[in-house]
């Protein structure tokens, strides 16, 4: 005859189910989804619309539009600009008649101080990048350090430049090269990309370099990238992962009103490293652990009914043992708004821990002579739910 367990495990057991349900609960309140946030920059060919003011100002070029190359010919685009003298910056000229921010009396369509009046054509600027080293990238913060050569080249004269970056910070500057049509330096910085982590542990990164000159609008200087000499330097490895792209791009970035007037689009030159984290250590890291795990609380559906103590112990552990190591996984990510895919692979592991256990407990609730029939069925019913919920939470 079966053995009754006491009431104590009854208790642990029931206590072990409420966990999983509290855990559940909790991963999925913390990772509701929610809608995108706005983008810090409007990307390429999608259409936006400008900075608002309170001052009246004329219809400016599309935020995200990609930056064309000049027509004008070379020869043309030496004119010196009529009214500005060489070596004046354009807010210098700007007038304040009644107080209150300068505007430029004629020669622009924009109202923004900082505009440069009777500009012919801005400079194209070509953009060549080489990246040196990536280091101390934490997924956690997004942030990592990286040392790069960066050349800027014309068929004119350049306008002074200053590039700053809106998503990090420049450390360190050394000019190399500064000449009227070809500049060249070595920056090393602290930058921020935050990360996606959707599909992690198999996700892969993009960690951006983001480039601009915030005083020299798209009306004086247009940053333009050189994908050929857009490259990572021999032997550059990023510790951890690998990589799977590396790209350039450029487009026109507004701010909101910082002041009235402000009108004026800013060039902004992004560096794109696409790095992938490598597929067997994601693999043994954190799906070898959850199946071994479904594995053995699975088994237990085989002790018989005569040892209903050992079977119903056999769940309580791996219960344990899941939420320790979920627990462990989410301490090396950051809180996010979504469910990862070892989220979901974590799911469908309690899920499948919690049918044995309720199996088990559904042995307790029948009338003796039915047990060996519900034992049976579970041996047949909790394995097959197990595996096809595994199926799911690994498909993500």
């Amino acid at each position: 005859m079966p053995r009754r367990p006491s009431s104590k495990f009854l208790l642990a057991n029931s206590v072990s189910l409420l966990a999983v349900l509290a855990v559940w609960m909790w991963s999925c309140s913390r990772r509701a989804d929610p809608d995108d946030g706005p983008a810090s920059a409007t990307p390429a060919g999608a259409p936006a619309t400008g900075p608002t003011s309170s001052a009246p100002r004329a219809q400016a070029p599309s935020a995200a539009a990609e930056l064309p190359p000049p027509a004008a010919s070379e020869a043309a685009a030496a004119i010196t600009d009529a009214g500005v003298e060489a070596g004046v910056d354009p807010i210098d000229l700007a007038i304040a008649p009644d107080g209150g921010v300068p505007y430029q009396p004629e020669g622009t369509q924009f109202r923004s101080p900082f505009a440069k009046p009777h500009a012919i054509r801005p400079v194209r600027v070509n953009v060549a990048f080489l990246l040196n080293s990536v280091d101390d990238y934490d997924i956690k913060t997004g942030t990592f350090t990286a040392d790069f050569f960066l050349s800027l080249t014309s068929s004119q004269a350049m306008p002074p430049i200053k590039l700053t970056s809106p998503n990090g910070k420049l450390d360190s500057q050394e000019t190399i090269a500064d000449k009227p049509t070809f500049k060249f330096y070595r920056y090393s910085g602290s930058f921020k990309s935050p990360p996606n982590l959707r599909n992690y542990p198999f996700d892969s990164q993009e960690l951006k370099i983001i480039l601009e000159d915030d005083m020299r609008a798209t009306d004086q200087i247009r940053l333009v990238p050189d994908k050929e000499r857009t490259q990572l330097a021999r032997g550059f490895q990023a510790i951890g992962w690998q990589v799977d792209y590396v790209e350039a791009r450029a487009l026109s970035q507004s701010y909101p009103d910082r002041f009235e007037g402000d009108d004026l689009y800013y060039g902004r030159y992004i560096f794109g490293l696409g790095l992938e984290r490598y597929a067997t250590s994601a693999a043994f890291k954190v799906f070898v652990p959850a199946f071994v795990i479904v594995i053995i609380s699975v088994l237990g559906m085989w002790v018989p009914p005569s040892e209903m103590e050992v079977r119903s112990n056999s769940g309580a552990p791996m219960l344990a043992g899941a939420v320790l190591f979920h627990f462990a996984l989410m301490q090396e990510l950051p809180a996010t708004s979504y469910l990862t895919r070892a989220d979901k692979l974590m799911m469908s592991v309690y899920f499948a821990i919690a049918i044995g256990m309720i199996s088990t407990w559904v042995m307790f609730l029948v009338r003796e002579e039915k047990v060996m029939t519900v034992f049976r069925i579970a041996r047949i019913v909790v394995p097959v739910l197990s595996v096809v919920a595994l199926a799911l939470g690994s498909l993500g």
